[in-house]
């Protein structure tokens, strides 16, 4: 018996260069749990999917979108499970993300993860969640991090892969109880559940993340409007020389998201770009810069 929380999902259609605004505007109405730009290969169009646990306001979202807005009640099945099921593995990077049905296809030479989803966000496959398993390996190449935070973890796909590259504690924290004994199961899968701890946390104001700040790497693969909402508070917990690595938004929204981190004194140091989607690193400067 599936015991998932329902699902709504609210559906527009577009033209291709329309899609980013829609989603945008998908993201300023009730806070979607996944959004998805499905581009159609040879044709000008583009379907712009968002989940919601909680019925959304249909016409709001039309308001917002400038267009007509299908909102309904998805049948009572695991969704996310039945998409896993099809889903092929990812290679990110130096990782290679995977489910339970591809695990014979592990090639050499990677840093394996496997990802069960359940209810939770993050499986490899959105854009945003391979740029960020990406500039992990990019960091990799250039230095050790000791003190890890991946903020909204959702699956721990992130952390998990911190914690494979360095071998050092990892904390991971989402809104959501459901991610959280996501991440954990699979860390445990992956077999750093000594290295990940995982707490239910809205922000950066938890005590044990305020007991671990400040974090030298902090991972946030969320949406562009609360990475606004939390610049202060993540410039707050990056020690002197600390990475952070913003991801969730669209390639226009990267101007909006850097004037709230510059205006904390982070710098920008790289950006990376997959379709739509960016993923910003930024440093704060360590003492003496």
């Amino acid at each position: 018996m599936n015991t998932n929380p329902p699902l709504w999902k609210a559906t527009a259609h577009a033209t291709k260069s329309e899609a980013p605004d829609i989603a945008a505007a998908f993201e300023l109405g009730t806070g979607p749990q996944a959004l998805l730009i499905d581009e159609a290969p040879f044709e000008d169009r583009a379907t712009i999917e968002a989940l919601y646990v909680a019925m959304p306001d249909g016409a709001l979202l039309e308001k917002l979108a400038g267009r007509t807005v299908h909102v309904a009640l998805l049948p009572d099945v695991d969704w996310i499970k039945l998409s896993q099921e099809g889903l092929p593995p990812v290679r990110a990077g130096r990782f290679f993300v995977y489910g339970a049905h591809d695990a014979g296809a592990v090639p050499p030479a990677v840093i394996p993860i496997r990802i069960e989803a359940g209810m939770a966000f993050g499986t490899g496959h959105h854009e945003t969640t391979a740029l960020c398993l990406r500039v992990l390996s990019d960091l990799s190449r250039q230095r050790r991090f000791a003190n890890v935070l991946d903020l909204g973890c959702g699956t721990g796909l992130l952390a998990i892969g911190a914690a494979k590259l360095w071998r050092r504690p990892v904390l991971a924290s989402d809104i959501d109880p459901v991610a959280v004994d996501v991440t954990r199961e699979n860390a445990a899968a992956n077999e750093v559940a000594p290295l990940i701890r995982a707490v239910t946390a809205e922000g950066l104001t938890h005590p044990r993340i305020a007991a671990k700040a400040p974090f030298d790497l902090i991972l946030a693969n969320i949406l562009a409007g609360p990475l606004t909402q939390l610049a202060p508070g993540m410039a707050r917990a990056l020690a002197p020389g600390g990475v952070a690595v913003l991801s969730g938004l669209l390639i226009w929204q990267e101007a909006l998201v850097l004037s709230f981190y510059r205006s904390q004194g982070l710098i920008l140091r790289r950006a990376r770009r997959a379709g739509v989607w960016s993923a910003l690193v930024l440093e704060r400067p360590g003492r003496g810069q």
